[in-house]
């Protein structure tokens, strides 16, 4: 039997992360039509923690490596791929944010944090809902479908960017980093999932068609795969700025959204101690 391509390996395995991840949180959120806010507040933790060890302890030290091969300056070029890939997303996030805020009666609210407080408001799916309740029109609906569907692809490119990227400098497939990450994302897909599917099943959409919806929103990451595998395969510059991008735009959904928002759905100290023992199981899996 021919042996699968590492380009076909990487689609088969980013789209199981992706679109079956998220997929999945969907169906957890038609079957019970809610979630638990200490359960996606300590997996969202975690999965953040290992992601930051992933970023800090392996990706960037392959992209400052590569750099290193191409350019004396290397960590510049890496610092400064990394800075751009910060700014990209939270630029983009901006924009979607200020086009969209208010929309949402507590989001204007003076005592609202100046920062996402809930996985719903992380994808915009909670002004997806609140036009459902107020029987908006169809028009209405759809913009605000695009605008979540555009918030989510924010979070997944990237994230499919650093499972390419990650890909081109695993020496096995089935079990360096690149894989890693891919478990990783898609485990963090699930409570997104969840997220997306429970506010269209509550105005009204059919479970089926919301699951479906919901798998379908974990297809950019897809995207952010290829771009991140083609970069990183095409020199040691590509793939410096491949990863230095890709660790840029995840570290800013990690300590921007993520760990944020898990602090806030459920405020204690377990989602830190949820974190930190990421970052250890992280560490493990790279230097273990």
């Amino acid at each position: 039997m021919e042996q699968i391509s590492p380009f076909a390996f990487v689609t088969i395995v980013t789209l199981i992360s992706g679109a079956v991840g998220t997929g999945l949180g969907g169906v957890v959120g038609a079957l019970f039509n809610s979630d638990s806010n200490k359960t996606v507040s300590l997996l969202l933790a975690f999965a953040g923690g290992v992601m930051s060890a992933i970023v800090c302890f392996d990706l960037l030290v392959e992209a400052v490596e590569a750099a290193g091969e191409a350019s004396g300056a290397g960590v510049w070029m890496v610092a400064g791929a990394f800075a751009v890939g910060v700014a990209v997303v939270y630029g983009l996030n901006l924009i979607i944010d200020r086009k969209t805020r208010g929309e949402v009666p507590h989001t204007h609210d003076a005592a609202h944090p100046q920062t996402h407080d809930d996985l719903d408001e992380l994808i915009h799916a909670d002004h997806l809902n609140q036009h459902i309740r107020n029987n908006d029109s169809r028009l209405s609906l759809v913009v605000a479908g695009v605008v979540m569907a555009c918030a989510i692809a924010l979070h997944n490119i990237p994230e499919g960017m650093t499972i390419g990227a990650s890909f081109v400098v695993s020496d096995d497939l089935m079990l360096g980093s690149g894989m890693i990450m891919a478990v990783l994302i898609g485990l963090h897909n699930i409570p997104e999932g969840m997220a997306v599917a429970v506010p269209l099943i509550s105005g009204g959409m059919g479970k089926a068609r919301a699951v479906l919806i919901t798998a379908a929103c974990g297809l950019p990451t897809l995207l952010g795969a290829w771009l991140g595998f083609w970069l990183g395969d095409v020199g040691p510059v590509g793939l410096a700025l491949s990863l230095g991008f890709a660790s840029g735009a995840m570290a800013y959904v990690v300590y921007g959204e993520i760990l944020p928002e898990a602090y806030l759905i459920y405020r204690s100290k377990a989602p830190a101690f949820a974190a930190m023992a990421g970052m250890v199981l992280g560490m493990l899996l790279i230097f273990g």
